[in-house]
């Protein structure tokens, strides 16, 4: 059976993964019939944000790959002890985290870098053809590692021109729909990147996680 990787930037939008994008994904690969293992970098998130008031909280620090076992129900494998010879493919949800955690992309933009252990998860999948899936910001992660491919992350301009400045190819999308770089093995959906209902955000990344299994199946 085939098994996919997902890539939790932690727990909670304002800092981590974004708790619906990640729970839509694990219910889309469970009704297409795809095994999944989560997955984390064993890492300090960057800040710890209050959900209620958006502010940042200071002094307190928290783990990544602890703060993922909160969605993961406690199973949870850190990045870094992972390898991509053993998954069929991998989807990275999205959140602030993606940008703050899995790469500093919030902080630095275009001139960002990604996280070692994930960078090495996600060129090795790419390099050994497994199909990639990323949600809402998490595509930035691709425009940085994989030259030249065809994603979205939505409408925005600024970020559409940040990413086209990283050498990605950025396609105009709502949420409720993908995009899918066939050549490169690339998918991707807006989600919270736009201004979307649950059922849009849902039905994008179902359709995605859909056309992911067919690329293992290929």
């Amino acid at each position: 059976m085939a098994k996919v990787g997902v890539i939790l930037a932690g727990c909670g939008h304002r800092d981590g993964a974004e708790i619906r994008e990640a729970v839509f994904t694990l219910l889309a690969l469970e009704k297409a019939g795809i095994d999944y293992e989560c997955l984390a970098p064993d890492v300090e998130q960057r800040d710890v944000v209050d959900h209620l008031t958006g502010e940042a909280v200071k002094g307190e620090h928290r783990n990544v790959l602890r703060e993922a076992a909160r969605i993961a129900r406690g199973k949870v494998r850190a990045t870094s002890a992972a390898k991509a010879s053993e998954l069929s493919g991998l989807v990275i949800p999205g959140g602030y985290g993606a940008a703050k955690n899995l790469c500093d992309f919030a902080v630095t933009g275009p001139d960002c870098t990604v996280e070692p252990s994930v960078a090495k998860l996600i060129r090795d999948a790419h390099a050994q053809g497994k199909p990639i899936g990323f949600v809402c910001i998490a595509p930035t992660l691709a425009a940085r590692l994989i030259p030249g491919a065809r994603l979205t992350i939505g409408k925005d301009p600024a970020t559409a021109e940040a990413v086209e400045k990283m050498g990605a190819r950025h396609v105009e999308c709502f949420s409720d729909s993908f995009v899918a770089d066939e050549e490169q093995r690339v998918l991707s959906t807006p989600a919270y990147m736009c201004d979307a209902s649950l059922p849009q955000i849902a039905t994008g990344i179902e359709g995605m996680v859909r056309r992911l299994g067919e690329m293992i199946a290929r």
